[in-house]
């Protein structure tokens, strides 16, 4: 960072304030104008921050980490502009006739008390193991990276900088959120969002300048370009990851109140369904300004010319070793605005959730500033939670995103499936959805439990690979740490005989990494690989059917969650009484014809033509890298 770069961030900061003062000059009486900015938003701020709530840490270190690590095989989840456009033209619709301040609203509508408490609870438990841990998390890898400091001295003590950087993004995010609401992370947002696309894009070019153009990058790639992998592949099978990524889509852009609140802030349904468009094709880009860069990162890893760290520094190390200064300045910048408005939304949506669907019942007709600061104080308690969990999703050790895909692949079947039938299936029923969700969500969360109970074959597995592009000491370092961390846990876990014999593996791949030469780290590797299986065939006599259930990949095991909740919902309602018609108002047949001539006359030809385009973006994209 140069002179010129912290002017430009000063300049950045500067913008952000004096949007935060304007806001909080606006009349501000009560939780519509906290958490929805009144309902006045137009297309312009609701697709900017549909994209920058979704656009955060996840994308700048994970997304760059997984195509650094598996090229284009998690490129599906960010294909999914055309889930964007059934939330703009079926469910904008929908929730705007129904009038719900939150989804757990619906699910009381439709069905129950209880089942409204369950979605609650899921969706605090997806920010505090996602969205929360993740961004923090995300966070102190950037700033690590990118400032290149190891440690501070706070209060005559020496902290990891990683923690102050981190947590440094928690506290700055959480004063202007605080202050300025869902106002405030709207139109921040509008300066947020064109900052971090020109930032990624100065990246993507730089990157691919320095690496020679795509075709070198395709020839060191490989066939990690291809989209597609075989149904036997054990880390990405079609089987799962089709389904899967699409179930996950489903739950996260058409129910999940994060980017829901986003278009129950339109001023109408033509505001919101635009908006929604408008981020399609926002959505469009990631791939592009994230993937692609983590492969040029790889590529340059692989001609020696950058040095990573590990897979989820890719992008981070391109900023700190490519970009003249200046622009670092104002790449930085935009590395700021996602981690922050991700930030951001997730403490207005978690306080939201919490004083709508619990607080308001256990203390009804309290003052409006009241709610306002019980949210303040619910959403504390959320960061605290997830910054708590980061260590254990350090333990699994996954790249970053692969970890967030996988939870998420744990949460969202339950409720994916009680939206799609309690919408569009009018005998669902109460009981059916409530048992339904509670299956879904206790199988998946003794899946997450399991899943931490044998981590250390996730651990070593993402050892085997990452071995292989280390060309740096200090990632060597850093790997070495984490190898000795493997052998103490092996010594306590298991078998002294067992023991004995996978750490003299470990401790031989440690040796042959010493050198940094190819013959060394793929020597390296192989031994890594013969630990894991050592320890998977461990855990299988041990663990028994448990093991087994672990060991399912897991993006068939949302799949499997989907079709069982599914299948639970259905066998319950037809043996349970048919719902009131108080609840199937709250069904998508249940509109009248007023209100969908009213929907009708909300669209013309250029949100056809728009939609059009995406979806041709989409298949063309499939057609290419199939």
């Amino acid at each position: 960072m140069a002179t010129l770069d912290w002017f430009v961030l000063g300049l950045f900061f500067l913008g952000l304030v004096g949007i935060i003062v304007w806001v909080l000059k606006q009349k501000e009486e009560d939780t519509t104008d906290y958490f929805l900015a009144g309902k006045n938003a137009g297309w312009l701020s609701i697709g900017s921050s549909i994209f920058s709530s979704n656009i955060g840490s996840e994308h700048l270190v994970g997304l760059a980490g997984a195509g650094f690590i598996s090229g284009m095989a998690m490129a599906h989840w960010e294909m999914h502009a055309w889930l964007i456009l059934i939330l703009g033209w079926v469910f904008v619709p929908f929730y705007d006739r129904i009038k719900i301040y939150t989804m757990p609203e619906f699910l009381e509508r439709r069905f129950s008390p209880g089942s409204r408490s369950v979605l609650s609870v899921i969706s605090l438990v997806s920010y505090v193991l996602t969205k929360v841990a993740v961004t923090v998390y995300a966070g102190g890898v950037v700033f690590d990276t990118v400032f290149n400091v190891e440690s501070v001295t706070l209060f005559g003590r020496e902290v990891d900088f990683f923690w102050v950087s981190a947590i440094g993004l928690v506290a700055i995010t959480g004063i202007y959120t605080i202050l300025g609401g869902m106002r405030a992370i709207l139109y921040t947002s509008v300066l947020q969002t064109p900052v971090l696309l020109f930032g990624s894009i100065v990246i993507l070019i730089v990157g691919l300048a320095k690496v020679g153009g795509w075709v070198e990058v395709e020839s060191i790639v490989g066939d990690n370009l291809r989209l597609v992998r075989s149904s036997a592949d054990p880390d990405f099978p079609w089987t799962g990851v089709l389904m899967g990524s699409a179930i996950i889509g489903f739950w996260y852009w058409c129910t999940d109140q994060y980017i829901v609140q986003r278009v129950l802030s339109g001023r109408n349904q033509q505001q919101s369904r635009r908006g929604a468009i408008f981020a399609g094709y926002l959505k469009l880009l990631p791939v592009f300004i994230f993937m692609i860069p983590g492969m040029i990162a790889f590529a340059l890893n692989q001609k020696g010319l950058l040095h990573v760290d590990s897979s989820d520094s890719a992008f981070a190390s391109m900023v700190a070793d490519l970009l003249p200064a200046g622009i670092t300045g104002i790449v930085v910048c935009g590395l700021l605005a996602a981690l922050m408005s991700s930030l951001a939304s997730l403490f207005n949506s978690s306080a939201m959730l919490f004083v709508e669907d619990f607080y308001k019942k256990m203390r009804p007709n309290q003052q409006p500033k009241h709610y306002v600061t019980i949210g303040r104080i619910a959403t504390a308690t959320v960061v605290v939670l997830g910054v708590a969990w980061i260590p254990v999703m350090l333990g699994l050790g996954k790249v970053l995103y692969e970890y967030l895909q996988g939870v998420q692949g744990l949460l969202a079947p339950a409720i994916a499936s009680v939206f799609l039938l309690g919408v569009f299936w009018k005998r669902m029923t109460a009981k059916g959805a409530f048992w339904g969700m509670i299956t879904g969500f206790g199988i998946g969360m003794f899946r997450l439990f399991l899943n931490i109970k044998y981590g250390l074959v996730g651990k070593v597995g993402s050892m085997v690979k990452s071995v292989l592009y280390i060309n740096a000491t200090e990632a060597k370092n850093d790997m070495i740490n984490d190898l000795e961390s493997v052998n103490q846990t092996i010594t306590k876990s298991m078998p002294s005989d067992l023991a004995t014999s996978l750490t003299e593996k470990v401790s031989a791949a440690m040796t042959s990494l010493a050198g940094l030469t190819a013959e060394g780290k793929a020597h390296a590797s192989a031994l890594l690989e013969q630990a894991k299986t050592g320890i998977h065939q461990y855990y299988l006599d041990s663990g028994g059917l448990s093991y087994k259930f672990a060991a399912i990949n897991q993006y068939e095991i949302t799949v499997l969650l989907f079709f069982l909740c599914i299948a639970v919902m259905v066998i319950i309602s037809l043996l349970t009484a048919a719902p009131t018609p108080e609840q199937l108002k709250y069904t998508y047949a249940a509109s009248t014809a007023e209100e969908r001539a009213a929907t009708k006359a909300s669209w013309n030809g250029w949100d056809i033509l728009h939609t059009i385009i995406i979806i041709g973006i989409i298949v063309a994209f499939y057609f290419y890298f199939w």
